[in-house]
């Protein structure tokens, strides 16, 4: 008998530690009701776990996600996870020297004060990334989140994430902008990658804001937080393809050049109050407006 797993881009989480819902490839969020099965169990059957103990609830509700198109075969997933990461194996040496010859003769147009700029994160992003920035004139260098947040590393800071952002990971860095130093994030969710505004700027939008605009827009707030802060239950790995990765690299590269070169806005909202959405299934771009969010006024003090 075959086993069963989460498809790719589908997850599961506990919300308040207790209930289960599931996350869709589409990036919505459904709650389970797991009734009288043990949730721990089906975490691990959905997880691709081999369980030979018979359970009918548990299997019934296994059955309910096979039905609703959220689990994939675990054991054909595993032969081709093996395929895929020979030729990727393969592949690497032509991949590290894409992009290597000289400049283009754009790159005198990079302000020499703005050419320094670090990067951080995942390698299947980083690394489009760096090729770009160095053709387009600016001197990219790999960083560690300690360098990140100091308000002399650089004068850019990039960091890109295959996955979702860890709770307080981008905090400190939050404040580069009030330094003066252009702070550039994405991250991934799923089949979905987001792409948040340059912040260069006290007053800029930052990864909090961009937190807590999102809680507040989805009636789905409780099971986002969940989401982010973890653990999450998966099952077939989400593989970011090469021109998924050269597309969000692109964008990227774009934003920051325009930045360091003080070019105009060209698209119908202004790049520093812009969220764009890249669906890494079709490719789709999608844009969102943003605004910063203020701080809370303290409540005044009312005399006797």
């Amino acid at each position: 008998m075959s086993r069963s797993q989460l498809a790719p881009g589908v997850e599961v989480v506990a919300v308040d530690g207790r209930e289960l819902a599931v996350r869709t490839a589409d990036g919505e969020f459904l709650r389970v009701r797991t009734g009288d099965a043990d949730v721990d169990a089906l975490r691990a059957r959905l997880a691709g776990a081999d369980t030979a103990r018979a359970d009918g609830e548990l299997d019934r509700l296994v059955a309910a996600f096979g039905a609703a198109g959220y689990l994939t075969d675990a054991d054909a997933d595993a032969e081709a996870e093996a395929g895929t990461d020979a030729e990727a194996e393969a592949g690497t040496d032509v991949e590290a020297g894409a992009g290597t010859g000289g400049p283009p003769a754009a790159a005198a147009a990079w302000p020499a004060a703005r050419r320094d700029i670090l990067v951080l994160g995942d390698p299947v992003l980083t690394g489009p990334l760096t090729r770009l920035l160095r053709e387009a004139g600016a001197e990219p260098r790999p960083g560690t989140p300690g360098e990140a947040v100091a308000p002399e590393a650089a004068a850019a800071v990039v960091w890109c994430l295959d996955g979702p952002v860890p709770d307080g990971l981008w905090d400190d860095a939050d404040r580069l902008p009030q330094h003066g130093v252009a702070w550039l994030r994405c991250h991934r969710e799923g089949w979905q990658a987001y792409l948040e505004p340059v912040a260069a700027a006290p007053g800029d939008v930052t990864s909090a804001h961009l937190r807590a605009r999102r809680l507040a827009a989805t009636p789905a707030h409780r099971e986002l937080a969940a989401y982010w802060s973890g653990p999450r239950t998966t099952g077939a790995p989400v593989r970011l393809t090469t021109p998924a990765a050269a597309l969000l690299a692109a964008l990227l590269a774009d934003d920051l050049t325009r930045w360091a070169t003080d070019a105009p806005d060209t698209g119908a909202l202004p790049a520093r109050r812009r969220l764009r959405r890249v669906d890494l299934r079709t490719l789709t771009v999608t844009e969102h407006p943003v605004l910063p969010v203020p701080d809370v006024a303290r409540i005044p003090v009312t005399a006797r």
